[in-house]
């Protein structure tokens, strides 16, 4: 069986997320199920609450009543996941659990994918798509976090930033 994991939104009882990850995560480990349920998630966001003048940070969960999970679905593992106590069921149809899809993966930030370029501030680079592609210019800042890459060009006989997305900027080879 070649099936990859994907996510799949499991719904719970509100409250019982916690419990339910918890809960999943031991049975996971009891049945050495970690080859097919990978990764539990709850998503939350820290926000700042002001309560008497005061405030602090709190984490609150972005989707109460959901847990996050990924794994590979398959008969067993549809049954341990929806018999936990406090799961109601999983999104989707009731024989047919519906995964998430990669766009959703990525605006929910449930993956975190490390992006790694060849170049640094300072490098010669060749833009490699865009409105100033084939252009050459020098990393002025790079933001790995947003994907994003500021490049000095010399257009017209004078000196431009422009941002980029890192993809459309390569090393220059000496």
């Amino acid at each position: 069986m070649a099936e990859s994991a994907m996510w799949y939104v499991v719904h719970t009882y509100s409250g019982y997320e916690n419990k339910v990850a918890t809960n999943l995560e031991k049975m996971v480990e009891n049945r050495r199920l970690q080859d097919m349920i990978m990764e539990i998630k709850i998503p939350t966001e820290t926000v700042v609450e002001v309560k008497d003048n005061k405030s602090k940070e709190v984490e609150r969960k972005i989707f109460p009543g959901y847990v996050l999970v990924k794994m590979i679905m398959t008969d067993e593992t549809w049954y341990i996941v929806r018999n936990i106590r406090g799961v109601t069921g999983f999104v989707g149809t009731a024989q047919k659990p519906v995964p998430l899809t990669s766009e959703e993966i990525d605006a929910l930030g449930v993956e975190v994918k490390e992006i790694r370029v060849n170049y640094g501030v300072g490098d010669n680079v060749r833009i490699t798509d865009g409105p100033i592609a084939d252009f050459i210019g020098v990393v002025e800042k790079l933001d790995t976090d947003h994907g994003k890459v500021t490049v000095k060009v010399s257009m017209f006989g004078r000196e431009t930033s422009a941002e980029l997305e890192l993809s459309q900027v390569t090393l220059l080879d000496d």
